[in-house]
């Protein structure tokens, strides 16, 4: 057989075996592997571990030595906090030194390809989908192997945008195109999520209505407007070179993805034929459209944290965070208008049955509330006044992953 045959099983469908053909016959960037995560993992253990626990143990040490002073009336330092602090540094070095020439050793090894790939297995996709949400914008300044790009993606690869590409990852496209967007830390495979309790997906659900279902992956740690652009870039690419005339798209976003398709549209207003033009409806699925609480818990926190000198080290930890968790907070507001002429379609959780319980109306979903979800204030103003919404009870964030009261809607919705 030659590099890219696959020999079909006979109970295969042909949507099956060109999907297999094309997962066998996609070339991809080889992309970070384990020795770049462990090198990572012995830079954020110098960065945060040893130097949270050294700075800690040095500003405790100035309070305690610094009331044994005042107690004592002597301004020098004794023998013992000199013995003290002369062991404390010389430890304390010797393990950020033996971590940073680790983290050095392993990128050299790592620079020569060696090792299993990440995204050879689910589990290692899984992990820098997370490392990506934590800390995208650091990566792409500092390790651009291990930054994700937006994609489109099928078979746990990306699909090059063009016609040759698209044509062979979606051999039955039609005109009708949803786009599903995640949320922070996610990939494409959680559009997965609770298949076993409704049987199918999403896009699975769709697809037997004539839609063709395009799954993205994207870094979501970078800033949303960062995001959108690159997203109306890269529908503005799938439009151009889809197989078939586009007649209708239709955007659904988990989480921080709602806010990231929010993004794209209005940095696709000031392209020519964009392909805002052909959206039909927007799904969001909690959405923090005016930011999630426990975003906003982490930014006065990691402040709190910082006023005391021994607990500045902690808050410095809490801050150690990307750009896309610090837009959280506020999420998006007036200044990114909802498309003209799109539909919108607004879903929010509560893990209460009741949306209108006390319980439910304080955590939501235990990450994003409901008036976050629907973009509507206190005082009653919303981003999305003529929007439809939808109040999913007794579940959380991720259960609105393939909900079954989700699934009903999107049938009724995109009919």
């Amino acid at each position: 057989m030659g590099v890219c045959e696959v020999r079909p099983h006979p109970g295969q469908s042909v949507h099956t075996r060109a999907l297999n053909k094309y997962a066998a016959c996609v070339t991809t960037a080889p992309g970070p592997t384990v020795l770049d995560a462990a090198s990572l993992l012995c830079e954020v253990a110098d960065e945060l571990v040893v130097r949270t626990v050294r700075d800690t143990h040095t500003a405790w040490a100035d309070r305690v030595y610094g009331v044994g002073r005042l107690a004592t009336r002597s301004p020098a330092a004794s023998l013992g906090e000199r013995a003290h602090r002369g062991i404390a540094s010389a430890v304390y070095a010797g393990v950020s030194g033996g971590l940073r020439l680790a983290s050095t050793g392993l990128d050299r090894v790592a620079a020569t390809g060696r090792g299993p790939h990440l995204e050879s297995t689910p589990e290692g996709r899984f992990v820098s989908s997370a490392v990506n949400g934590l800390i995208g914008d650091r990566l792409l300044r500092e390790r651009p192997q291990m930054a994700i790009p937006m994609a489109v993606r099928r078979a746990g690869a990306d699909v090059e945008p063009t016609t040759g590409g698209l044509a062979s990852a979606f051999p039955e496209a039609t005109g009708r195109l949803v786009v599903f967007m995640h949320g922070l830390c996610e990939n494409e495979s959680y559009w997965q999520r609770h298949r076993d309790r409704t049987g199918t997906t999403y896009a699975e659900e769709l697809a037997g209505r004539g839609w063709t279902s395009l799954m993205l992956r994207a870094n979501t740690g970078l800033p949303l407007r960062e995001n959108g652009a690159a997203l109306t870039g890269l529908l503005q690419q799938v439009v151009e070179a889809w197989p078939v005339p586009v007649e209708r798209i239709v955007l659904v976003g988990h989480s921080m993805g709602g806010l990231v398709i929010r993004a794209a549209g209005a940095v696709a207003a000031d392209v020519q034929e964009p392909w805002t033009a052909k959206v039909s409806d927007v799904v969001t699925l909690g959405t923090p459209h005016l930011g999630a609480p426990i975003a906003w818990g982490i930014g006065h926190g990691s402040r709190g944290l910082g006023v005391l000198p021994e607990t500045a080290a902690f808050g410095r930890l809490l801050d150690w965070r990307s750009a896309g968790v610090h837009d959280l907070v506020a999420g998006l507001t007036e200044d990114v208008p909802p498309l003209p002429h799109a539909r919108y379609r607004l879903v929010a959780a509560t893990l209460t049955g009741s949306q209108r319980h006390p319980v439910g109306d304080l955590v939501g979903d235990l990450l994003v509330r409901p008036r976050s979800a629907y973009g509507r204030d206190r005082r009653g103003r919303s981003l999305f006044p003529d929007a439809d919404v939808l109040h999913v009870g007794r579940t959380d964030h991720f259960g609105l992953l393939n909900h079954p009261q989700v699934h009903t809607a999107l049938l009724e919705w995109l009919t």
